[in-house]
């Protein structure tokens, strides 16, 4: 019995993932406690950035939070960043984490009025181009409003909704019947060239929606955290931030809408796929379905969550109360009059957000390194010296800094330590207050927009990558970073290019 135990313990080492990817791994850790104490703590820091980029690329392999855990665990063992430090960072962005446990449960009790909604809306468009192009646009508008987890939220919910309805017929199973819709043992052969056709499809509306958020979000004060960070720092109020980021986010919003109909109607990067008509009858035949059998509860049900979703964009809209206590008042508030009274009912909500929120934290620890070993120091240092950088070329290589080092990093990490040394360089007289508002604009647009690259940008990106459906319509991370190439070029150079001309 004991000489299979060893077998045993590298057999449930990190469960049914390839043996490569479990020595790879147990690599990584081995190179780091050797590197630590030979290249020192700065290189093991940059090393370890890229094992944990590599554990995200790898997400359908293993979900991330496992191996990346166990370099954040390591990290602190050998002595990169302490526990105290990942606390912080934990605490700075506790209303995140808050967010992701309340709101992403919140949207879950609002699925079925979602999926009646967007089952309408993708029933009536039929232009492939069209319905794109309202999902960018709409995800843009609330994202600048609301925040862009929210509202990645809600196009998860819908997409998953869409996925197992067809999925649920596809496999020859009643609506009203129980089903695993991961698994396509009991998927029909002619039925399957049409899922895979509906996965590109999904991926494609996901991919626009995603980008979308990084749109709307920019543009305001409150559509992502560090633009409200900057603002402070700024003093600036609503409109004052809205203005000043104009210049650089009006343009960009256009052109990435115009990329929009542009990927579709080409069908380049990914994109262009239809709707299947097989597909599409089947949505129907469910909408239909759902119509005829409407109860007076079930229309009653319905009400109260579109009720509960004015409430909920006023409530985010005006900020009544920080967004994850408004995602917990949802929760209350849709449980307590749509009947949800059992404990295991509520705690199915739970289960998409919880993992992410997990993962968030071990991301933090690899935030509290890059802190802890300064590794971005010496780049800001090299920009704000005026003896390499010009006082007039000081926006543009901060927008293009802030961009690279938002896509290996926290774009909230980069944005603090960014405004915070424009800020102390104007109060020591070294730059005027006019020069200071162009740099803060240029740090605030470079977190946002550029940071589409790649799913660790930003924090909505790694939301859709870690979701439910990121496997079911296998989305991986080398497939969003190229489905988001073409968008990153035209928000990257138009973004640098506004911010050196129009400012």
């Amino acid at each position: 019995m004991s000489a299979s135990i060893p077998g045993s313990l590298i057999s449930n080492f990190l469960g049914h993932s390839p043996l490569w990817y479990k020595q790879t791994i147990i690599g990584f850790l081995i190179a780091n406690i050797i590197l630590v104490n030979t290249a020192g703590p700065v290189v093991t820091g940059w090393l370890l950035i890229v094992e944990f980029i590599f554990t995200l690329a790898m997400a359908l392999k293993c979900y991330p939070l496992q191996p990346g855990g166990l370099l954040a665990i390591e990290a602190i063992l050998i002595g990169l960043v302490s526990p105290e430090v990942v606390y912080h960072e934990a605490l700075t962005n506790f209303p995140v984490i808050l967010l992701l446990i309340f709101m992403v449960a919140g949207i879950y009790f609002m699925k079925d009025l979602l999926l009646f909604v967007f089952t309408k809306i993708l029933l009536g468009v039929r232009s492939k181009i069209l319905l794109s192009l309202m999902f960018s646009i709409v995800a843009a508008f609330l994202s600048a409003f609301l925040d862009a987890l929210t509202v990645t939220a809600v196009l998860i919910s819908v997409a998953v909704g869409f996925y197992s309805v067809y999925h649920h017929v596809a496999s020859n199973k009643e609506f009203n019947t129980g089903h695993d819709h991961t698994r396509d043992d009991d998927l029909k052969a002619h039925h399957r060239e049409d899922l895979e056709t509906f996965r590109a499809f999904l991926r494609s509306l996901l991919m626009h929606g995603a980008v979308g958020t990084a749109l709307g979000g920019v543009c305001t004060l409150v559509g992502e955290p560090q633009n409200l960070l900057i603002a402070k720092v700024a003093g600036w109020e609503f409109a004052e931030f809205f203005m000043q980021m104009a210049p650089v986010t009006m343009p960009v919003l256009f052109a990435g809408l115009l990329t929009c109909i542009l990927l579709e109607k080409f069908k380049v990067f990914g994109y262009g796929a239809e709707l299947p008509d097989d597909v599409r009858s089947i949505l129907k035949a469910y909408n239909d379905k759902e119509n005829s059998g409407m109860t007076s509860s079930r229309l009653a049900q319905l009400w109260v969550q579109g009720a509960v979703a004015v409430f909920l964009i006023v409530g985010l809209a005006l900020h009544l109360a920080e967004v994850g206590l408004i995602g917990l008042t949802v929760i209350v508030l849709l449980t307590a009059f749509n009947g949800i009274t059992e404990e295991h009912q509520i705690g199915k909500a739970f289960e998409e957000a919880l993992p992410f929120t997990a993962l968030l934290v071990v991301f933090f620890a690899v935030v509290g390194v890059i802190h802890s070993q300064h590794l971005f120091t010496p780049i800001i240092d090299w920009i704000l010296n005026t003896d390499n950088v010009s006082v007039e070329n000081q926006p543009g290589i901060f927008f293009l800094a802030n961009g690279v080092l938002s896509m290996i990093s926290d774009n909230v990490f980069v944005a603090t330590v960014y405004i915070s040394e424009v800020k102390n360089a104007m109060d020591h007289g070294h730059i005027d207050r006019e020069h200071f508002d162009m740099l803060a604009t240029a740090i605030n647009t470079g977190t946002n927009l550029p940071s589409v690259a790649t799913p660790n940008g930003q924090a909505a990106f790694l939301f859709l990558l870690t979701s439910a459906i990121a496997p079911l319509i296998r989305l991986s991370y080398g497939r969003m970073v190229v489905m988001a190439l073409p968008y990153t070029i035209v928000m990257t150079v138009l973004g640098y290019f506004a911010v050196t001309h129009w400012l």
